[in-house]
């Protein structure tokens, strides 16, 4: 690389470090690079925004942080979770189970860790609390159980990713799908194994009345996921006009059928998801230029050529690669690694044949156990936030669910198939053969 380009990272990683947004700091940094360069500055922007402004993909991005609002907002995500607690509430353990059920539910029709943390996390932290749980086990299980969230489809990142690499948005749903799933058993496991332990409490099962209750109040809500990924696979809306429709349906049920939401709650969601797409978009913008600038360094050529140089297979990069996101994702913002290392990986990753959705998905995965890592992981100082429980409680509580995690990332990782095997379903062919 150039000096200036030495001197933008240096100081993009500087800035970040001392606290200055990312989006920010990547912006400034490249702004610093432009200068040093004599490049137009005007110029590089505008070419780059125009990838943000004309990308019609990325508009699901704030219909889905919206959505995720009114579900928080009009509290049908405490409907939600009343009917997890139907379904699973009875086993011994019963609400650790609740929370993770109730975060598959809610992870199709959010697309968002955070939204799901600091919606029915606070929820379950202080049900189960009040239930005889350990605050630090409560808030650890709802951290881990949000990661949930952004794998089983709709999910935010897994729209980013396929924007940068231009993979299909559907096809990676449909390989989240599965891993979602594995996610929250391999988390039920842990909950299981420590119920003997500490003999967890059971709930008492709930009489018919309330469970036809509970059903009824909750299957309109539970509706919206079918509508939309129905709508998707069948081909009759894209990505981003599900988002819509998913939206539009969280605001009618709200409004017309639960009338839990008010215009003065409206507003509080409008102020909300403006704020978040507003921190989305400024990390969008910083690293689209910052594409640029890595793109006009060759950074990613020379990074191919050095891995090739390497002659490493397919099975050493992915682990490689794994570890690296594993360290950096317990320190950097997972908007960072998706938007900016990912896109410089890419060249290796079709040249060594490893499948971009197989490679997405487990990527996704990846990130999102690096909002749960020590010490920097954003979703424990969320939960801490939201429920006012130590950060050191949480952290005690986390090592046996991030073991589980990583174990089983491993396993999505070297089995392709798992990941892969919805997408062929419904006709879509591999780069290549899977890598294993």
């Amino acid at each position: 690389m150039s000096s200036a380009a030495y001197i933008m990272f240096i100081l993009f990683f500087a800035w970040s470090f001392l606290g200055m947004p990312i989006g920010h700091a990547m912006l400034a940094s490249a702004i610093v690079y432009l200068f040093i360069t004599g490049q137009d500055i005007g110029l590089v922007a505008s070419q780059s925004l125009n990838g943000l402004f004309s990308s019609f993909v990325l508009m699901a991005v704030p219909l889905f942080i919206f959505s995720a609002e009114i579900m928080n907002q009009s509290k049908i995500t405490d409907r939600l979770f009343q009917f997890a607690n139907l379904l699973v509430g009875r086993f011994k353990g019963g609400l650790a189970h609740v929370n993770i059920v109730a975060s598959v539910i809610f992870s199709g029709m959010s697309g968002s860790a955070l939204a799901d943390a600091a919606g029915p996390g606070k929820l379950e932290v202080d049900m189960m609390v009040k239930a005889g749980y350990s605050p630090g086990f409560s808030a650890a299980l709802s951290t881990t159980s949000a990661v949930i969230g952004p794998i089983i489809p709709p999910s935010i990142p897994m729209i980013l990713y396929g924007v940068v690499t231009n993979t299909s948005i559907g096809y990676l749903f449909l390989g989240g799908v599965i891993p979602g799933l594995l996610l929250a058993l391999a988390q039920s496991g842990v909950v299981v194994y420590l119920s003997r332990r500490r003999n967890f409490p059971t709930e008492l099962p709930p009489t018919l009345n309330e469970a036809v209750r509970a059903t009824a109040t909750a299957l309109p809500a539970l509706m919206i996921p079918a509508i939309m990924l129905g709508g998707i696979y069948s081909g009759a809306v894209t990505p981003t006009e599900a988002a819509a429709v998913c939206a539009m349906v969280g605001l009618l049920l709200a409004f017309l059928w639960y009338r839990s939401f008010s215009f003065h709650d409206l507003y509080k969601v409008l102020v909300e998801s403006s704020r978040a797409t507003g921190i989305v978009a400024i990390t969008i913008a910083g690293a689209l230029v910052m594409n640029w600038i890595v793109a006009a360094e060759q950074i990613p050529e020379r990074m191919g050529t050095w891995l090739a140089a390497l002659d490493l297979s397919p099975a050493i990069f992915l682990l490689m690669v794994n570890v690296l996101f594993l360290v950096l994702g317990a320190f950097l913002d997972t908007l960072l690694m998706l938007l900016i290392i990912v896109p410089i990986l890419m060249p290796t990753v079709v040249h060594l044949g490893i499948d971009p959705v197989h490679f997405g998905v487990t990527a996704v995965v990846n990130m999102m156990i690096g909002l749960v890592t020590p010490p920097m992981g954003e979703l424990v100082f969320l939960i801490a936030g939201v429920s006012g429980i130590k950060v050191a409680e949480i952290t005690k509580e986390l090592w046996i669910f991030l073991f589980v995690l990583i174990a089983l990332l491993l396993v999505l990782v070297y089995v392709p198939s798992i990941t892969l095997w919805l997408p062929e379903l419904m006709g879509y062919e591999p780069l290549r053969a899977p890598v294993g």
